[in-house]
């Protein structure tokens, strides 16, 4: 994972360093640290981090205003919360200010570099049990119709975007459809593209509220 660069954003100073260290040592560049969520989004600014590790529980900001400010940035990083809890209102709120995924603190370090990765890929990573909760929040959310004048996407995009609707990878993905990872990510930028979503996650509620995911 050399080259990946990846910001560290947790008040509590042993796990924050903790945190880092691990990350190095799997070969991220650690570009930042910060224990301030206003700190952490001028820091970001500046370093230009691809991930951003960050904790929900901030002395002067809540983690959610954190993800709120960083995704509305020039150059949004991918943010993946870190956080010891596990409520439903605060892993929804999350998504929803544009976390791209959430793990909670008692994920074992494989786990955890793990999923720094795939959200730097553009995964919407999750700790097992999450995923269904945010899928069926936008279920939920997607009750009513939906128009059907929406962009045209072509038969290959649409199957791609039917896979990422049911959670698969994009490795999955490329294995399923006998495609190169890369072809499958510049399926996945085109289908972004087109219909003016900025990340994986608002790509997943898109194909939700059309059904694909249950195709």
């Amino acid at each position: 994972m050399s080259g990946l660069r990846v910001m560290v954003v947790d008040d509590h100073p042993m796990w924050r360093d903790g945190v880092a260290r691990d990350l190095a040592e799997a070969g991220y560049d650690v570009v930042a640290t910060t224990g301030e969520g206003r700190q952490a989004v001028r820091v970001a600014a500046a370093v230009r981090p691809d991930v951003v590790v960050l904790d929900l529980q901030l002395p002067d900001m809540t983690g959610v205003e954190v993800a709120g400010r960083l995704a509305a940035g020039e150059h949004p990083p991918r943010v993946l919360v870190l956080s010891a809890s596990a409520e439903q209102e605060d892993v929804l709120e999350a998504v929803k200010a544009g976390a791209s995924g959430y793990l909670v603190k008692s994920a074992s370090r494989p786990e955890f570099l793990d999923a720094v990765r795939r959200t730097a890929e553009g995964d919407a990573v999750f700790t097992p049990g999450l995923a269904g909760l945010v899928l069926g929040e936008y279920r939920r959310l997607a009750a009513q119709p939906a128009a059907d004048d929406g962009p045209r996407l072509t038969d290959r995009e649409t199957e791609v975007l039917r896979l990422v609707a049911k959670g698969l990878s994009y490795k999955q993905i490329a294995d399923r459809l006998v495609l190169s990872h890369r072809t499958v990510q510049n399926h996945v930028q085109n289908t972004l593209n087109k219909l003016q979503l900025h990340n994986r996650v608002e790509l997943v509620r898109y194909a939700i509220e059309r059904g694909l995911d249950e195709g």
